[in-house]
């Protein structure tokens, strides 16, 4: 992956999204001394089945928090989309291509938003949304008639755009050093994991797997995997 950037903007839909292996990522690109935002479209309300919708958030949005700490991150923002129902259109573009244009970002990077997970398994709606919506922000931030109720001024400065975990992923990043705190940034959605069940709920086999995984693509070490996308 290049690396020829000092700040970057994460967006995803849910609490969780980059901790399922972007993380490690995220880890070494902060310990370089890079500048990174975390932009989530919903606070993951109707993530836990056994938690009422109004618990849920405060407590996710906490998590999400104490997870991008893990990973030297200290700038997190909330939109209040639906969580499981996120719809791609005008008020989510807006909503990204507001905070492009505020944090004036390098580097986008959002999660797979392809319909299907490397190895075959079906990706879920608010992904694809999201991830499709982040993408065409890009381009809106930096067309000033686009939004121009923002009152915020274009940005046209994103030299790249990524989406992690994407089953056409052409790049990687070596996250041998920064893989610890991955796991520490996964770990920190206690409750969220608690309500797992099977491999996604421990957070350092299941990382590791996917690491090794992608490893053995790009050179043998520890990695996740991106879509690098041209603009």
């Amino acid at each position: 992956m290049p690396e020829d950037w000092s700040s970057a903007l994460v967006v995803v839909a849910h609490p969780d999204d980059m901790e399922y292996g972007g993380a490690g990522a995220i880890a070494r690109w902060t310990a370089q001394g890079k500048n990174i935002t975390y932009l989530l479209a919903c606070r993951g309300e109707n993530g836990i089945d056994s938690m009422e919708p109004d618990t849920c958030a405060p407590l996710r949005v906490e998590e999400q928090i104490a997870s991008c700490a893990a990973v030297g991150v200290t700038v997190v923002e909330f939109l209040d989309h639906p969580d499981g129902t996120i719809e791609y259109g005008i008020p989510l573009r807006r909503d990204i291509a507001a905070a492009i244009r505020r944090h004036r970002p390098e580097f986008v990077i959002t999660g797979n938003y392809r319909e299907t997970w490397p190895g075959g398994g079906l990706n879920m709606a608010d992904h694809i949304a999201v991830g499709r919506a982040t993408v065409d922000a890009v381009r809106d931030a930096g067309n000033r008639w686009i939004f121009p109720e923002l009152g915020l001024e274009k940005w046209e400065g994103v030299k790249y755009v990524a989406a992690a975990s994407s089953p056409l992923s052409t790049h990687a990043v070596d996250i041998t050093d920064s893989f610890d705190a991955s796991v520490a940034s996964l770990r920190a959605h206690k409750a969220y994991l608690e309500a797992l069940s099977g491999d996604m709920a421990d957070p350092e086999p299941f990382l590791r797997s996917m690491a090794e995984t992608t490893g053995q693509r790009f050179g043998g070490v520890l990695a996740t995997s991106f879509e690098l996308l041209a603009l």
